[in-house]
């Protein structure tokens, strides 16, 4: 299932206009202004929402890594998202005064983004994929309590139904932070 939202004013979206006739709306006041500056982007809706992840995924606290799904093609692609919070285990040691997600974490987000494509592949064989390689994967800006992480997985293969790899890609704020493929197998 896919879904996408057309933002108001694109192509194919409905548009309102007023009539020429109408007079111009009149400028919100100034404090009025400053709070939408301030106010926090919408949420994106939920395709599979935090408890419905920890039904297809093994992992658990303080190891499950995704948020919720926001967007999902079955066998090819998904696309979620983490909140990355202060209070996470992690951030106690790496580093004191200085908190950065470790990149091991950012890439095991991504993997288990990539692990919710095959979780939902009906031919699959039941069992529990792991890592089997990594490559290419570059980072490219740190991250740290605050962000959210908006990551975009695309199966490219998937050979012997025991064997496969995917692309991904993290980004926060549109920037990207880190990329590459990640390979995984089939464990008996």
């Amino acid at each position: 299932m896919t879904v996408t939202h057309a933002a108001p004013g694109a192509a194919g979206a409905p548009t309102t206009e007023a009539p020429a006739s109408e007079a111009p709306a009149t400028e919100a006041p100034a404090s009025e202004a400053a709070s939408a500056a301030f106010a926090p982007p919408a949420a994106e809706p939920a395709l599979l929402s935090s408890e419905q992840i920890l039904n297809l995924l093994p992992h658990r606290y303080p190891f499950a890594l995704v948020d919720r799904v926001v967007a999902y093609e079955p066998g090819k692609r998904a696309v979620a998202i983490k909140n990355v919070t202060f209070n996470e285990p992690h951030f106690q040691g790496h580093f004191p005064g200085r908190p950065l997600m470790p990149g091991v974490l950012i890439v095991e987000a991504m993997a288990q983004v990539g692990g919710l494509i095959v979780t939902q592949m009906p031919d699959l064989p039941k069992g529990l994929f792991v890592f089997a390689g990594i490559d290419g994967v570059r980072f490219r800006r740190p991250v740290v309590p605050g962000d959210q992480l908006r990551i975009t997985c695309e199966l490219l293969s998937l050979k012997r139904k025991r064997f496969g790899k995917v692309k991904g890609e993290a980004t926060v704020d549109g920037q990207l932070v880190c990329s590459g493929e990640l390979m995984f197998s089939l464990v008996d």
